[in-house]
This record gives structure tokens, sequence and C-alpha cells, in this order.
């Protein structure tokens, strides 16, 4: 049986026990309070019938013995007999307050409820008069059932006790329940979360998932041998195409310089070169890409100033011999102020480099490159490269703000996509943010932020 449906179906059975013990807890506390009242009854036990027994009489002559008259005495009650027409015949100790008098609508009124605030209980005697017996005001509570009101105040405690009992209980079987699922299922969880950033953690193969955890484990070392089995592979890839491409560039670099070749031989043997330069920088690229992956290559971070990284990057594609139809504006939002910035200074320059060989890259027609360095609101520097080019659709901007892989026609916005990906892992290992957004009119504008606590542009 799958093992995960084994351990939803024992939870299962485990809440429903939980719930039968709830029933049963709730029907021997039930028991036990009941049996509690029946040992604490009033201790008087007096019934109207018990008083109806020691009295005597019929029609309009009624008379109670002594021994009727006590009881009535020791609980503080009074009492009338009314015969068949309503009239009070016989009475003892009764409130000259109330009437001697009473229709049938009244006495069909106090026998269910009071008579003026008194409790009273009736009985019909053998020649159709009613003998009525009335407690103290207070001491009994009548709805629909006529008890004892320290007996009603017990039912109440009662019913409270069982409702509050039942809350408790219930939560102790849902936090006790929710424990055991989080002590199976948390591990598990952390060690997901764990092999998705990269780090596998073991898990521990025993318990009711240890075919899960073994499964985890075995798909953390599979994942671990796959990614070293990669880096392993690029990193001899690389080392062994260096010499190659460098007697290239070497070769093409002479041929180009060379005055005994004709003009399109030199021509060609430049595009060689260049070919071979690119080739080379996509080679360094997915050297780079695989070690911030894969956090080989440590973060030297040293206070810079920011202006003066973007400075030296703009330079260096300068120097490369920019076309005609391209052009770089360098522009400081505060000039001569020293924009400090903690970064690593190779890194930081690889990024701007990408980004602004990926303006030209991406707009074969030309275009005017615009390099902007200003101070950010939570300190650091933000640096904005902004093109006036084809830029990009808002499907492919949505993508790129999401760092979602490019596809297809889309490739074409980077080295096969590893341009843009440094990029993004040179701002990640910054702890910095990255923007795309579109110029105005049109184009491509990309805002990064270091050298600060992450968040805000």
């Amino acid at each position: 049986m799958n093992p995960v449906r084994r351990f939803f179906r024992r939870y299962v059975f485990s809440v429903v026990g939980l719930l039968g013990l709830l029933v049963a807890a709730n029907m021997a506390v039930l028991v036990i309070l009941l049996g509690f009242s029946e040992l604490h009854t009033p201790s008087d036990g007096f019934q109207i019938t018990d008083f109806c027994d020691h009295l005597a009489g019929a029609g309009d002559s009624w008379a109670a013995d002594s021994q009727g008259l006590a009881l009535l005495d020791r609980n503080q009650c009074w009492a009338m007999v009314l015969n068949p027409a309503g009239q009070a015949v016989w009475e003892y100790q009764m409130p000259d307050s109330l009437p001697r008098s009473y229709t049938a609508a009244q006495i069909a009124q106090f026998s269910r409820w009071y008579l003026e605030d008194w409790p009273v209980t009736v009985w019909g005697l053998e020649d159709g008069s009613l003998a009525v017996v009335g407690r103290p005001k207070g001491s009994m509570a009548k709805y629909y059932l006529s008890v004892e009101l320290d007996y009603w105040d017990f039912l109440t405690l009662l019913a409270c006790v069982l409702f509050y009992g039942n809350i408790l209980l219930v939560v102790v079987l849902f936090i006790h329940s929710a424990r055991r699922v989080e002590k199976a299922m948390g591990p598990i969880l952390n060690a997901i979360r764990s092999l998705a950033d990269g780090r596998p953690v073991p898990l521990p193969e025993e318990g009711e998932l240890a075919e899960i955890n073994a499964s985890l484990n075995r798909a953390a070392a599979y994942m671990t041998r796959k990614d070293n089995t990669r880096a392993e592979w690029i990193r001899g890839v690389s080392h062994d195409i260096r010499t190659p491409l460098s007697v290239m560039l070497g070769y093409a670099s002479e041929l180009e310089d060379s005055p005994e070749l004709p003009g399109w031989a030199r021509q060609r043997a430049g595009s060689i070169r260049r070919q071979t330069e690119r080739l080379t920088r996509l080679v360094a690229d997915l050297n780079l890409t695989t070690r911030l992956e894969y956090a080989l290559r440590p973060i030297t971070c040293q206070k810079l100033d920011g202006a003066e990284l973007a400075r030296q990057a703009v330079s260096e594609v300068l120097n490369e011999g920019l076309e005609d139809r391209y052009s770089i504006a360098f522009t400081e939002e505060k000039p001569g102020a020293h924009l400090e910035v903690a970064a690593d200074p190779a890194l930081v320059d690889r990024m701007l480099l990408n980004l602004l060989r990926n303006c030209i890259r991406h707009n074969p027609g030309g275009c005017a490159i615009s390099v902007t360095v200003a101070p950010a609101k939570e300190g650091g520097c933000l640096f904005v490269i902004a093109d006036d080019g084809v830029g990009v659709s808002p499907a492919q901007l949505v993508r790129l703000n999401r760092g979602t892989p490019l596809s297809g026609e889309a490739d074409s916005l980077g080295e096969h996509g590893l341009g843009l990906r440094i990029v993004r892992q040179i701002v990640r290992a910054h702890k910095g943010r990255l923007e795309f957004g579109n110029a105005l009119p049109h184009g491509l504008r990309v805002s990064i932020w270091i050298g600060g606590p992450a968040g805000q542009l």
C-alpha cells in the first residue's frame, strides 16, 4: 500500500478513535454527575402529595391534621383548597394579598407558572376540589418543570461543565493530532524545502513514513551526483577548449593585422577574431554561472565607488571598438559625490559589461545607451542601464522580472540566457534587487540596486 495513503488512513482511524473516546468520556462524566446528584437530592423531600395525605373533607368543608400543618410549617409553605367554583374554602398561612377566588383561566395560569411571584404546586382532590401549596418566593424555578432552585443550579453547573469540558477535550485532541502530523510531516517538508534550495538534508529512514524519507534521500543523492557531474563536465570542457581558443584568437589577430593579405581576407580574419572572443566570453560566462550557482566562488565585498565602477565598464566597452550606430551616455545624479557600495568589483564589472553588451547585441540596427548612477533610498548604489532599441514584449518583460528562463525566440535576449542569468546571480549574491522595465518611448530599462538592505530601489 502507498505509505502516504497508509499514514493518512491511520490518521483517520486515530481521529475516529479520539472521537469515540470523547463520547465515552462524556457518558462517563454524565453518569458520575447524575449519580452524585442522586446522592445530594434536597434534604426535606417535600411533595404536595405528602400534604394531601393529611388533608380531609369534601365540598366546602376541608381541614388538615396536625402532621400536615407541621409539614407546611417545616417547609415554610402556605396552602389553600379551592372548590370546583374556584372559591377558597380552606386556607393556612395564606398571604393576605392573594385573592380568595379564582377563575378557571387564573387557575390554569398559576398551576403552570406563578401566583403573583409565589411558586405554587397544585393537586386535584377526589371531589373535584384543588389543593394549592405555595412555596417561599425565590425557592423554586418554574419553567414547564418544577424543580428545587438548588437542583436547578446544579443542573446548570452540570451543563456548563460538560460544555466547556467538551471544548477543552476537543482542543487537546486536535493539538495532539496536529502534533502527530507535524512530527511525521515536518522533517519531510523541511527536507523538500532544503532540496529546492540546493541543500540536501538526510532524513532518518524509520517510522511510518520511512519509505518517503528513503525516496527523498535517494532523490537528494541523485541530484547531488548530477550537479557534481555537470560541474565537473563544464570545468573539463572549459579547460580543454581554452588552448584551442587562444590559438585561434592569436592567429586570427595576426592575419587581421597582416598587410600582405588582401582586404577581404583581413576582414574575414577580423570576423573570426570577434567570434572567437565571443566564444571565449561564453565559456567564461558558463564557468562563472556554474560557480555562482553552486557557491564555488566566494564573494569578496569591498567598499567601492559605484560611479567609478560604472565608468570603468563604459570605458571598457568603448575601448572594444564601438560602431558608429551605437552611443553610450554616462550620467551621475550627484557629480563628484562618492557613491559608496559594498560589492565584489570583479562581479559588478561583469554584471555591467553583460548588460551593456546585451544592449548592443540585441539592437543590430543601432541604439543610444544611457548609464545612470545614483544613490539608493536605503543606502548603496542604484545602477540604471537603458537603451532606445527594440525592447521586449510585455510577456517577456513579465518573465524577466519573475526570473523565469526564456525559451524559443526569447533565447535571443542573451547568450543562450547566460548573460542575464549571470546578472541575476550576481545581484542575488550581493542581496540586491533587479528590475526590468520598458524605456520611453521604446527600449529596455534595467535597474539594479546593490549595497544595503534589499528592497527599495
